[in-house]
């Protein structure tokens, strides 16, 4: 039941999110249906509802012509290049700023120097008293964009929360970063664009989400700050069993993202019942522990604690951004692997596997040798997904860092 209650969701929020802005059509269409409905017994109630049935399905027809020769009007091409990341430098205001490219997987942008004010530095939040709105720009596309994007895919609408500044050195202790409420559908018709490239079939007009939005007048990434995209906040933790096991989990291809690819033990979105008080680490905790007890099936009472160590922007995603923690559990290998993902996730999670991976070492060697360390189990570098990557890598960052009293 709950693989199919999740397919009945995916649809109806489909349906509702194109509905809303193609009412015409379902106005036309429910003339026509009056026009069934309203069939009497009498000539004179006859001959109208006939007249009234006659003219809806004119309306409806003419509506569907023109419906369907507006979505005709755009052509949608995938960029196979990966993001411009040498031609586009990091915002000015991020220190020690570095992008790590992935190759056939993404890009990430990163600064070590972020990374530690987040390990020492508190970050005050306020939440925005109006919810986040496609600009005219995006919500005119997004009709065409969504049918896309839900391709193969099983979306829901649901309730998110997106960012809007960044947890610099320089912001904490200072004024709050504001976050958001927001929907996933308005991520998949702003952030996702980033991989699209949006034509009229009618000109030369050409629309490309990473020039037209994600980069400032002068030529740099836009920070958060300055962002029109819905910028929903990655969450995502790397667990670690009393015996030393790190639990991942390999995602079914009906992910939004990173279909087929390892992710991490609990990674997904942060949403508005994960918002309590005003401190960003709390915050982004509680999103990452529910992640972590949705998809792995651990009771929160197996949870030791939960360090918020890394930030990133994944770069293909609109630079949405993205928090990386290292989760302490007070189970073993065993015990974990006898559970099951929560019922709304067994559609996405199409299984979990165990990696022993040494996390001091690998944040010994990732600074000479990369991301793609030898110090990662084969199945890791090969398969990772770039939350993956970047939250194993600011894991092991700390984890080499506290070790040695960095």
């Amino acid at each position: 039941m709950g693989k199919l209650s999740n397919r009945a969701r995916a649809k109806a929020d489909y349906v509702w999110f194109i509905g809303s802005r193609e009412w015409p059509v379902l106005v036309s269409a429910l003339g026509v249906l009056l026009g069934l409905v309203t069939l009497v017994p009498s000539a004179v109630g006859v001959v109208l509802s006939v007249l009234a049935l006659v003219l809806g399905i004119l309306t409806l027809v003419r509506d569907v012509r023109t419906l369907r020769g507006r979505w005709a009007a755009f052509e949608f091409t995938a960029i196979a290049a990966p993001f411009p990341h040498t031609d586009v430098p990091p915002p000015a205001s991020y220190p020690g700023a570095e992008y790590i490219h992935l190759p056939n997987r993404g890009t990430g942008l990163v600064s070590n120097t972020v990374d530690r004010a987040l390990w020492t530095q508190p970050f005050r939040v306020e939440i925005a008293a109006d919810p986040y709105h496609l600009p005219a720009e995006l919500k005119a596309t997004a009709p065409y964009v969504l049918p896309l994007r839900a391709r193969g895919r099983l979306l829901f609408n649901g309730k998110v929360v997106g960012m809007r500044g960044e947890p610099l050195p320089s912001v904490g202790n200072g004024a709050p970063i504001r976050l958001h409420r927001t929907r996933f559908f308005d991520a998949q018709c702003s952030n996702e664009l980033a991989t699209l490239r949006i034509a009229r079939r009618d000109s030369d007009q050409v629309f490309d989400l990473r020039q037209r939005m994600m980069v400032d007048t002068a030529g740099r990434l836009r920070t958060l700050a300055e962002s029109p995209l819905a910028d929903i906040v990655g969450v995502s933790t790397v667990a670690v069993t009393t015996d030393g096991w790190v639990p991942l989990v390999i995602q079914s291809d009906r992910n939004s993202a990173s279909q087929s690819l390892l992710a991490p033990s609990g990674s997904g979105s942060l949403e508005p019942r994960d918002l309590g008080g005003d401190d960003l680490h709390e915050i982004v905790r509680a999103g990452m522990e529910r992640e972590l007890c949705e998809e792995t099936g651990l009771r929160r009472n197996e949870i030791v604690r939960t360090t918020v160590v890394g930030f990133a922007r994944w770069m293909d995603r609109g630079g949405k951004p993205e928090f990386f923690g290292l989760t302490e559990l007070s189970v073993s290998r065993r015990e974990l692997a006898t559970r099951r993902p929560g019922s709304a996730e067994r559609d996405f999670t199409a299984a979990v596997r165990f990696e022993k991976i040494d996390l001091a070492r690998y944040g010994r060697e990732v600074a000479d040798t990369g991301v793609f360390s030898p110090a990662l189990p084969e199945p890791v570098r090969g398969s990772g997904s770039v939350p993956l990557l970047l939250a194993l890598r600011a894991a092991a960052l700390w984890t080499a860092g506290t070790r040695v009293g960095g």
